[in-house]
C-alpha cells in the first residue's frame, strides 16, 4: 500500500508537470541502475566537448542511500548538466556536491543534442552501486530494487527512485527563468544486473521476470506503458582470482537479450563487451563516453 500511494502521488506530480504550457518543453529521460550507471569515468580525462556545462540540458540527480535509510534518499536539485555526476556525487536537496567522476549522462545528452539541436533535454538520474533487483541478492551496503521485498521491511531503492521522481517533478520551473516548464517523458536508460549475477543460479534465472516487472513500474511512473527502454548488457572484466567476476553472468545476459527482443519498445547496448576497465568492475573513461553515445543511438532508433 505504501508504494501504491507513492506511485499514485508520483503520477499526479507527473500529470501536473506535463500540463504546464508557459515555459519550455523538455524531453525527459530517466537513468537508473547500479555502479556502471552511476559512473566511474574520470572528469580530468574528458574531451573539451564534454567538460563544461551544457546549454538547454538539465539534470536532477537523486541522492543515493542504502536500503533502510529514513532520510536523504532522492534529494536533489535541477541544475545544468556538467561533469561530476559520477561516483561520490551527493546532494542535500539544496546544493549538489560534484565528484571527480562521470557516467553515461554526458555523452548521451550531447549526442541527442547533436541530432536535435532545437530540443531541450531533462534527465532524472537515480542509481546506486552494488544494487540488485531481487531482494535475495541484496547486500548490506547497497540494497535492492524489488518493489515488494521478500520478507524484508523498510525503504529500498525503488522507494528512493520514487522519492527522486517526486522531488524532481514537483519543481515547475526547472531552468529558473520564472516560467513553468513541461517535462515530456521520452525514455528510460537502465544499466544493472551484475549483482543479480553473483548470488545464485535461481536469482540469475529469475532476472528476466524481475527486469520486466520493474521496467513496467518505471514506465508507469512516467505515465507511459510503452515508453522506450534501452538497457546496457552486462559484461565481465575476467579480472578475479577465479577468472570470471560474475558467476552467473551469462544467465543475466540471456535475460537482458530476451527482454530487448520481446518487449516491443526496447533495445540493448552490446558494445560493453569491448570496453576496457579501470578496475575489476567498472569501465574506463573511454568506455563510459562510448557507452553514453551507444545509449543515445539506440534511444534515437526507438524514438523514431
Amino acid at each position: 500500500m505504501k508504494k501504491l500511494i507513492l506511485t499514485l502521488a508520483l503520477g499526479l506530480f507527473a500529470f501536473i508537470g506535463s500540463a504546464q504550457k508557459k515555459g519550455n518543453d523538455y524531453l525527459l529521460f530517466y537513468l537508473g541502475g547500479q555502479s556502471n550507471m552511476v559512473g566511474y569515468g574520470y572528469v580530468k580525462e574528458l574531451p573539451d566537448s564534454l567538460s563544461k556545462k551544457m546549454k538547454d540540458i538539465y539534470i536532477f540527480d537523486g541522492n543515493s542511500v542504502n536500503d533502510g535509510t529514513e532520510t536523504g534518499g532522492g534529494l536533489g536539485i535541477w541544475a545544468p548538466l556538467q561533469p561530476g555526476h559520477g561516483s561520490k556525487f551527493t546532494s542535500d536537496g539544496k546544493k549538489n556536491n560534484y565528484s571527480e567522476r562521470f557516467g553515461v549522462e554526458l555523452s548521451f545528452a550531447y549526442t541527442l543534442k547533436q541530432k536535435y539541436p532545437d530540443k531541450k533535454i531533462a534527465i532524472i538520474k537515480y542509481a546506486r552501486g552494488g544494487t540488485s533487483i531481487d531482494s535475495l541478492a541484496s547486500n548490506d551496503w547497497a540494497g535492492c530494487w524489488e518493489p515488494d521485498m521478500k520478507g524484508k521491511k523498510g525503504l529500498n531503492q525503488y522507494d528512493y527512485f520514487l522519492n527522486t521522481m517526486q522531488n524532481a517533478m514537483s519543481v515547475k520551473d526547472i531552468d529558473g527563468d520564472g516560467k513553468e516548464d513541461r517535462l515530456i517523458p521520452a525514455g528510460i536508460l537502465w544499466m544493472q544486473g551484475e549483482q543479480d549475477a553473483t548470488y545464485d543460479e535461481k536469482v540469475a534465472m529469475g532476472y528476466y521476470g524481475n527486469l520486466k516487472n520493474l521496467m513496467g513500474l518505471l514506465r508507469a511512473s512516467m505515465l507511459s506503458n510503452d515508453l522506450p527502454v534501452v538497457i546496457g548488457k552486462i559484461s565481465d572484466s575476467w579480472n578475479s582470482d577465479t577468472g570470471k567476476v560474475w558467476t552467473y553472468g551469462e544467465l543475466v545476459q540471456y535475460a537482458q537479450e530476451k527482454f530487448a527482443r520481446t518487449d516491443g519498445n526496447a533495445a540493448i547496448v552490446r558494445t560493453t563487451r569491448y570496453y576496457k576497465y579501470s578496475d575489476t568492475w567498472h569501465y574506463d573513461t573511454e568506455g563510459y563516453i562510448d557507452f553514453g553515445k551507444q545509449f543515445a543511438f539506440k534511444m534515437l532508433e526507438l524514438m523514431k
